[in-house]
């Protein structure tokens, strides 16, 4: 699966909700999401640009899936696939 070409900032940080993710501030242009999901604490900055670069998306979908413990294209059929 590819990543999408259309996603924003926003949408991205509402889809991640159902992994435990919540937007613990903002600053600017950028939120910052925190997750308890595994008993540790996760952070990653996503920016609420809108669509998010393709490497933006990437970077942040590599991140989340290592923090997860689950193969990225498993993480990408379950956030993406519902749009």
């Amino acid at each position: 699966m590819k990543l999408p070409r259309d996603i924003g900032g926003e949408e991205l940080a509402s889809l991640l909700e159902i992994y435990g993710y919540r937007v613990a501030r903002q600053t600017g242009s950028h939120m910052r999401l925190t997750s308890s999901y595994k008993g540790e604490e996760h952070h990653i900055t996503i920016p609420r640009h809108k669509p998010l670069r393709v490497g933006t998306l990437g970077s942040i979908v590599k991140a989340v899936a290592t923090y997860l413990e689950i193969n990225r294209q498993k993480l990408m059929e379950d956030l993406f696939k519902q749009r």
